[in-house]
C-alpha cells in the first residue's frame, strides 16, 4: 500500500506522487506517516525538511527519497493522502546551492545571528533548510 502525497506552494504543485512514508517536522515534533495513519493536521516547523520515502519514480530520486525544504505551512493526513501546503517549498534536487549559500551569507552578514536558534529570521531558516535538502539528495 502507498500514500498519495502532494506538496504545494502558492506558485503551484512542487511534487506529487505515491510513496511508502512521509516524515515532516511539525511544531509538536517529527511526524512519520504510513498507510492507515489516523487523520491529523499539523503546523510545519519554520525552515524544516519533508522526507518522502520510497517514491514511485519521480524527479530522479531512484525510488529512495525525495527531500524538500519548506517554510511555514501545514500538513494534513486523511484516507492515505498527505497534503503539504507551504508558503515556500523547493525540492532538494532543484536547489542552486551556490546561490542559496550566497543569500544565506549575505543575510548573516547583514546582522542575522551567526548561530542557530530561535532568533534566526524565517528567511535564514528557510535558506538553511534548502541547503540541508540539497545535501541530503546529493548524498
Amino acid at each position: 500500500m502507498t500514500l498519495r502525497v502532494e506538496l504545494v506552494a502558492p506558485e503551484g504543485e512542487i511534487w506529487s506522487g505515491n510513496a511508502r512514508m512521509v516524515i515532516a517536522k511539525t511544531l509538536e515534533g517529527d511526524l512519520g506517516v504510513l498507510t492507515g495513519h489516523s487523520p491529523v493536521l499539523g503546523i510545519l516547523a519554520e525552515g524544516s525538511l519533508i522526507h518522502i520515502l520510497d517514491p514511485e519514480g519521480h524527479d530522479g530520486a531512484d525510488g529512495q527519497e525525495v527531500m524538500a525544504a519548506v517554510s511555514s505551512g501545514f500538513l494534513a493526513v486523511a484516507d492515505d493522502r498527505v497534503s503539504i501546503l507551504s508558503r515556500q517549498a523547493q525540492l532538494g534536487s532543484r536547489v542552486d546551492v551556490p546561490a542559496v549559500q550566497a543569500e544565506l551569507n549575505a543575510a548573516l552578514e547583514a546582522g542575522g545571528p551567526a548561530g542557530a536558534g530561535d532568533q534566526e529570521t524565517p528567511e535564514v531558516r528557510y535558506s538553511r533548510a534548502l541547503l540541508r535538502a540539497a545535501v541530503g539528495e546529493r548524498a
